[in-house]
């Protein structure tokens, strides 16, 4: 990816949402993902490309084909684990930009998770694995324009290695596995083709854009836009700091997040949403506890109040309610508004009482635990 073409991120108009679901993917991978859904011309690529750009650089076990993070041996490819055995250790490092992957939409299974050479194997001995999608894109960003266009397979694969962070290739007996984190990002313009319910669901969030329709904002996109193509290079200077700034913030996050705590009220509050909004599984409950806990880490909290949870609630719900019992019904998406809204408008989290419980009893030390997701 050439840096010197891309629009920075911060100098993005608008979309303050969409590019919001960014920023909490990139504190915490593991939340999901992000389905953005919008005309023609909305910055979706735009955004995605930046946000991969203005990433802090990671550090990988030196020479490892999958980039494997030095700081969890737990989460091994298979080749480090044996370079380990073999007595490496520890295991050398070097530093790599966050990788950027565009995942075409003609990709087959075999693109995508990689192969096994069994040939290879029952004639010598030895086990060759060639990395797929999934290996390049660990601890970087996958991106997918047009996912709806995407082989419903291929889609499901890459959303269970989304959720599971791992990729295992097994044939005749021989398996294979490596790391598969990465920050899942799909766009779509809704005018060519919905997803199926049940995949629209694993997406952890899912942003609805349109055009910007401010006058003042159409302005300032285009004088933006002028600059940019007019000369790249300057107008990445003029961005930088805020670049940087940005890059900072979400790197603090990401060392912070797992810091975060939520008490057992947090947790009442999530259940009372989804429940009332009649939502379908549990995946939604978790993904919003995940969004609030990246939001809280962003902002330097180190415990989620009720606006966290109100939102990540914004992100996680809407393409859920809609395909849920609401979906030939305005009412779903007017009462869930109303319900986030008064989350946002409770106590910030210095207020936010430590008696959790409705009879005022104190929570015992599970309600106070630190995350451990």
């Amino acid at each position: 990816m050439n840096n010197n073409l891309i629009f920075p991120f911060t100098a993005i108009v608008g979309q303050e949402m969409m590019l919001r679901s960014l920023i909490l993917n990139a504190v915490d991978p593991r939340i999901g993902g992000v389905l953005i859904r919008g005309e023609r011309g909305t910055a979706k690529s735009t955004a995605a490309r930046a946000l991969a750009a203005l990433l802090p650089e990671i550090e990988v076990v030196k020479g490892c084909r999958f980039a494997c993070d030095p700081a969890h041996p737990s989460r091994f490819c298979t080749e480090c684990l044996e370079r380990l055995e073999a007595g490496e250790d520890p295991l050398p490092t070097e530093t790599r930009k966050t990788p950027f992957i565009n995942l075409p939409v003609s990709a087959t299974e075999d693109r995508v998770v990689g192969t096994l050479d069994i040939e290879r194997a029952i004639q010598l001995g030895e086990r060759h694995f060639e990395p797929g999608v999934l290996a390049a894109a660990n601890r970087g960003m996958l991106y997918i324009d047009e996912v709806n266009l995407l082989d419903d397979h291929v889609v499901d694969i890459l959303l269970d290695s989304a959720a599971m962070g791992v990729n295992v290739v097994e044939r005749e007996g021989i398996s294979f596995s490596h790391p598969a984190r990465f920050i899942l990002v799909g766009t779509m313009n809704p005018e060519e083709g919905d997803l199926r319910p049940q995949l629209l669901d694993r997406f952890a969030f899912s942003v609805d854009i349109h055009g910007i329709l401010d006058k003042a904002k159409r302005v300032e996109i285009m004088r933006r836009n002028i600059a940019f193509e007019a000369d790249p290079a300057a107008f990445q200077a003029k961005w930088a700091p805020k670049e940087q700034e940005l890059s900072n913030k979400i790197k603090a996050a990401q060392y912070l997040l797992d810091e975060v705590s939520y008490t057992q009220r947090d947790l009442t509050l999530i259940a009372e949403l989804t429940s009332s909004m009649e939502v379908d599984g549990h995946r939604s409950d978790m993904v919003i506890l995940k969004g609030a806990r990246a939001q809280a880490a962003f902002d330097g909290r180190r415990r989620i109040s009720p606006v966290d949870i109100g939102l990540a609630a914004e992100l996680a719900l809407p393409h859920r309610v809609k395909a849920g019992p609401f979906r030939k019904s305005g009412v779903g998406i007017e009462t869930l508004n109303e319900k986030i809204d008064g989350l946002k408008a409770l106590s910030t989290v210095t207020e936010y009482p430590e008696e959790d419980g409705d009879d005022g009893a104190t929570p015992d030390d599970s309600d106070k635990k630190k995350a451990t997701l």
